[in-house]
């Protein structure tokens, strides 16, 4: 592994949207917020002719049980009786970005599919993959973190900094080293550290995916630990530590151990993959993308756990194996974005100065998420089967994250399916990511199995 560094991603600058060729539209199918500053730029709107739509169209946000009203999201985008934003022109373009300028475009608006997060003054970007161009750009590129914008003049350490100035530089630096003395037990004092140690992890093809995300998993659980106060070290000296666990493969062994229970696995994904299906805005390519998932696992009125199971397997050994085989940056560069998107493995509000971070659950709904994502490709993978390709793959990323990633509820939902299934500690957790089946396994009598089918909304 190479040193600890801070590592600013710089992919998401190359991010273009391609308009009205984009083969699906972030304007349908969800509720568009709208902040305060934006909401009051349309109501003072002289007499023009789009400000008297905008005016029907985007409301307060009605205040309703456990849900807060903030400046970001004061107001929202009344959809149309198509779930579509009204707003939108016949050619499939935002009226108010080609009259109004992009000035006038909501914070939501101007901002998506791009995820902006900022720790020690630095802004950091990530994608979000229910756009299908975004979905093309982090999942296809065969190294993600290569990607910079075109043209910069501007060194690494200047492009993490978010400053050129040299005074300024040198400062922020001495400023960053000063707090990692001062805190030398916190991890959010480490996060660049932490962050590159995490990516070192993740893109090290010695292990298989499995078994990094594996080690990942113990890396947050001694993390917390330490801060916690239950384990005395040094983020330095566990950080220096782990690399060279890593790089000896002690671990190995104890990995080896680890159980493989694909119908438990199966039963997580199916549960997972069935949230939300009551929402009346499910969109079509959704559908498609489960249709294809319960296909290629034998779905089917006489189907049960075991023998969706076994299909399961045949898909994953048979095809989605082989290809992922061949394509190992593809869940590489979504992991990477998940990371980044969500300040892994301290979340939002843990990575702040004043955070309380549990990297243990962090990994915890990561797994879920990558889980959910693995189990969808294995289906997707028998469905095609040999014509399994990279648009089947961006299909379903992008699908399953406009239907999941963008639900207020749906990670809390994930954690708490995990911890009533016992699926939460490491054992279980290890369930979820292997799929490598052992020469001697024997299959536990499972009870059957019925499949929710999803029906697409208006």
């Amino acid at each position: 592994m190479r040193p600890s560094g801070e590592i600013r991603p710089t992919y998401a600058e190359n991010f273009h949207c391609i308009g009205s060729s984009c083969e699906d539209t972030c304007c349908q199918g969800w509720n568009v917020p709208v902040d305060r500053e934006s909401f009051e730029k349309y109501r003072n709107l002289p007499d023009v002719p789009l400000s008297a739509l905008l005016k029907a169209s985007v409301h307060p946000t009605p205040v309703s049980e456990g849900k807060e009203v903030t400046p970001a999201n004061f107001a929202q985008i009344r959809m149309n009786e198509a779930n579509q934003c009204p707003l939108l022109a016949t050619d499939g373009l935002c009226q108010v970005q080609r009259e109004l300028g992009e000035s006038m475009l909501s914070h939501t608006c101007s901002v998506y599919p791009r995820i902006i997060n900022t720790v020690d003054g630095v802004q950091e970007k990530a994608l979000s993959l229910s756009c299908p161009e975004a979905a093309r750009l982090v999942l296809l590129h065969p190294n993600l973190l290569s990607l910079h914008r075109q043209g910069a003049a501007a060194t690494d350490t200047d492009l993490r900094l978010g400053t050129s100035d040299p005074a300024e530089v040198i400062a922020a630096q001495e400023a960053l080293m000063q707090k990692r003395i001062d805190h030398p037990f916190t991890p959010q004092a480490w996060f660049w550290p932490i962050r590159a140690a995490i990516i070192d992890l993740v893109g090290n093809r010695t292990y298989p995916l499995w078994q990094r995300l594996f080690l990942l998993g113990v890396f947050c659980r001694r993390l917390d630990a330490i801060a916690k106060g239950e384990l005395a070290r040094p983020i330095p000296d566990f950080l220096g530590d782990f690399a060279s666990t890593v790089a000896t493969g002690n671990l190995l062994p104890a990995m080896d151990s680890l159980p493989v229970d694909r119908p438990a696995q199966l039963d997580v994904v199916l549960r997972l993959a069935g949230m939300m299906l009551h929402r009346s805005n499910v969109r079509p390519r959704f559908v498609e993308c489960i249709q294809a998932f319960t296909d290629g696992i034998g779905n089917g009125p006489r189907a049960t756990l075991e023998t969706l199971s076994a299909q399961y397997a045949v898909a994953h050994d048979r095809h989605y194996q082989p290809f992922f085989e061949r394509h190992p940056h593809i869940l590489e560069n979504y992991l990477l974005n998940t990371i980044f998107r969500t300040h892994f493995p301290f979340g939002r509000s843990g990575a702040q100065a004043n955070g309380i971070p549990d990297m243990t659950r962090e990994f915890a709904l990561l797994t879920a998420q990558f889980a959910l994502m693995k189990g969808l490709l294995i289906g997707v993978a028998g469905h095609h089967r040999y014509s399994f390709s990279t648009n089947h793959v961006v299909l379903t990323f992008q699908a399953a994250a406009k239907h999941f990633e963008h639900h207020p509820e749906f990670l809390n939902q994930a954690h708490t399916l995990l911890v009533e299934s016992g699926m939460d500690g490491a054992r279980g957790l290890a369930i979820l990511l292997r799929n490598t089946e052992p020469a001697s396994a024997t299959r536990p009598t499972v009870p059957t199995v019925q499949v929710p089918m999803p029906q697409a909304g208006r």
